[in-house]
C-alpha cells in the first residue's frame, strides 16, 4: 500500500462514517428512540454522532485537500462544485447545531452528502 492509497482509505472510511452514520440515525435511530419518553438516549445518540461527524468531515477535509494537491485537480470543474457542495454543508451542519429541531436540514445534509460522494466518484473516474 503506498501513501496516497493510505489516504484514500482514510477519505473513504471519513465518508461512510458521515455517510452512513447519517442513514443509521435517520432509518433506524431516530425512529427508535423517538417513540421512548425519555429523550436522554436519543440526545446521546446525536451528540456523539455529532462529535464523530467533525472528526470525519476534518479528515475529510484534510485528506480531500492533499489527494486534490497530488492529483493536481484544482482546475476540475467537478472538483470545484464538490468543493462548493462541501462548503453548502459545514453551513447546514452549523444551522443543524443551532437548530437541532429543524428535521429538514437533516434531510438537506444527508442529500448534499449524496451528490458529494457521486461527484468524488465522478472526479476519481
Amino acid at each position: 500500500m503506498t501513501f496516497w492509497n493510505g489516504v484514500l482509505w482514510l477519505h473513504l472510511l471519513a465518508m461512510a462514517f458521515f455517510v452512513g452514520g447519517q442513514l443509521m440515525l435517520a432509518a433506524i435511530v431516530v425512529p427508535v428512540l423517538r417513540g421512548l419518553d425519555d429523550r436522554g438516549p436519543l440526545r446521546s445518540a446525536a451528540r456523539r454522532f455529532g462529535i464523530g461527524t467533525v472528526i470525519a468531515f476534518a479528515v475529510l477535509v484534510v485528506t480531500g485537500i492533499a489527494m486534490a494537491s497530488h492529483e493536481h485537480l484544482w482546475s476540475d470543474s467537478t472538483l470545484q462544485v464538490k468543493i462548493g457542495l462541501v462548503a453548502l454543508v459545514a453551513v447546514l451542519i452549523g444551522a443543524h447545531l443551532r437548530r437541532p429541531e429543524w428535521h429538514a436540514l437533516d434531510a438537506a445534509i444527508f442529500i448534499v452528502s449524496v451528490a458529494i460522494v457521486w461527484l468524488g466518484i465522478v472526479v476519481a473516474g
